[in-house]
């Protein structure tokens, strides 16, 4: 069977940038990951971070969606700087829980004037402007919803990433979830929200499961994150280490 000439055209794009990297690493920002902070989190990643040039999947549990989108969007916040983020948003695919509000972005720490959000009516139109957007170099990262997506075109997704040098978070359904080409994929699921003395939600918490790891290893833990300080901790039940610890031996073992 013939390759197609678009992706044969992004591997070798892929393989390019990777050895220019390796020749010149003054060419490109020297953070090549992107930490949490968190040393529970980070040592199960690969160099301690998520990495830069991948394909990171982000899968909500049952019930669980807008907790996923928040934690994608708390991802996005951590990002410095002042260049832009693109969110490729398919119409067809969030229609029961509405469109990126600017409050609610904001209320996790991320600058709505930083947000390029693109609609898209079809997957193809989905891909194309999740490629584009990479191909571009213009954004500091890239983030997307989509409906179904195989192994083939997450190769392809994984490939664009790599040669942009930058990040793509994608959030996928639990239904339809196939092989994938992705760096890492998270299971997100709700937690117990921290509250304030007045009962108000002061910091959202979300139960992450790592179930996939390319050069690392799975992982469960409750976190909470801060939004003024753009920061991540444990939530107080899992404060011992050695409770997170064994959260993370008994991920490992059901990854098995």
């Amino acid at each position: 069977m013939i390759e197609p000439a678009a992706l044969t055209m992004a591997r070798s794009r892929a393989v390019i940038m990777e050895e220019l990297r390796r020749l010149m690493p003054g060419v490109e920002d020297l953070r090549t990951t992107l930490p949490f902070g968190l040393a529970a989190l980070d040592s199960h990643l690969p160099q301690g971070g998520l990495t830069s040039g991948a394909l990171h999947e982000v899968v909500p549990g049952a019930g669980a969606t807008a907790a996923a989108f928040g934690f994608m969007v708390a991802l996005l916040a951590r990002l410095s700087g002042a260049q832009p983020l693109i969110f490729v948003s398919p119409a067809y695919g969030l229609r029961e829980h509405g469109r990126l509000h600017g409050h609610g972005v904001c209320g996790l720490g991320l600058d709505p004037a930083r947000l390029i959000l693109v609609e898209t009516a079809h997957r193809r139109e989905t891909l194309w402007a999740l490629e584009e957007a990479l191909h571009s170099g213009a954004p500091a990262a890239v983030a997307g919803v989509i409906d179904k997506l195989d192994l083939k075109l997450s190769q392809r997704l994984q490939l664009a990433a790599t040669a942009a040098g930058l990040p793509l978070f994608l959030l996928r359904p639990l239904q339809n979830l196939e092989s994938s080409a992705a760096a890492t994929r998270w299971r997100v699921g709700t937690a117990e929200a921290a509250r304030d003395r007045f009962s108000l939600v002061a910091r959202p918490r979300w139960h992450l499961q790592l179930e996939r790891c390319r050069n690392g290893r799975p992982g469960e833990w409750v976190v909470e994150y801060d939004h003024v300080a753009h920061r991540f901790s444990l939530a107080t039940a899992l404060a011992d280490p050695a409770f997170a610890r064994g959260a993370g031996e008994k991920a490992l073992r059901q990854a098995c």
